[in-house]
């Protein structure tokens, strides 16, 4: 009896502690989202893209520090929300804390996307901000918030490489879908990873657009904000991400 009961006690702390098999079609996705936004100029060496764990919403799955357009199955590791590893010791991302910390206070995100994409800069050093101006940027809605790290830790490298300055980043993000980074970049998050893609695929043409129009001269007419909520539920960028997905394997970003 006695022994019975030590067994069923050591098959339970077994279970416990044995991680859970990962959701191939998840990484799958994920690997697919590094290529596409590698392939579509949104990521070049640097930036990356993570999905939260559909099995734990404590965990998230983020690639070795590695060019997103080479990122492999094998290069993704699982992290938890303090940004560590799981049973890990590869080099990881210095900045994984944006993606730990916004998991934290934003339980509606399931991935996020951090670019550095050169049309948006621009909207995070000047006082003009950016607004929705195109009906597939309309998720901007009447603007998206800019993170000022010198606020947080004075002067910096910039990069987001601890809890305090993820916590700060997410504090700025707040509810909305996207926050500037000024003279970095933007941070991304979506309800799936097609979401996430698509939002930065679109911030980045949108703030192309914009600026195209102040440069014409003339008075700019941007979204209201009922057009913004109108106009915003699209298909989820499905469609797109089928032939982004096709593209990038076909520019053999891989």
């Amino acid at each position: 009896m006695k022994f019975g009961l030590l067994l069923i006690i050591a098959l339970a702390a077994t279970a416990q502690t044995t991680k859970q098999p990962r959701d191939a079609a998840l990484i799958d996705d994920l690997v697919t989202a590094n290529h596409v936004l590698a392939s579509e100029g949104i990521l070049d060496g640097y930036g990356h893209v993570s999905v939260r764990d559909s099995h734990n919403p404590n965990h998230y799955f983020l690639s070795r520090s590695l060019a997103p357009g080479l990122v492999t199955p094998a290069d993704i590791i699982e992290y938890d929300l303090d940004s560590n590893p799981i049973d890990d010791t590869r080099l990881s991302y210095r900045e994984r804390f944006i993606h730990g910390e916004i998991y934290k206070a934003r339980p509606d995100v399931m991935a996020i996307v951090h670019d550095h994409s050169p049309a948006v800069i621009p909207f995070s050093v000047s006082s003009v901000p950016l607004r929705a101006v195109s009906h597939m940027g309309a998720f901007i809605g009447a603007g998206i918030p800019v993170f000022e790290i010198r606020d947080v830790d004075g002067m910096t490298d910039m990069l987001i490489s601890n809890p305090k300055r993820g916590q700060a980043l997410a504090k700025t993000l707040g509810g909305h879908p996207a926050a500037l980074m000024r003279g970095h970049g933007a941070a991304v998050v979506g309800e799936t990873v097609q979401v996430a893609v698509g939002r930065a695929v679109y911030l980045d043409l949108n703030a192309k657009v914009q600026e195209q129009a102040i440069l014409l001269g003339g008075k700019v007419t941007y979204f209201e904000p009922e057009e913004a909520v109108k106009t915003a539920p699209q298909d989820g960028f499905v469609r797109a991400w089928d032939v982004w997905k096709r593209k990038a394997g076909a520019a053999g970003v891989k």
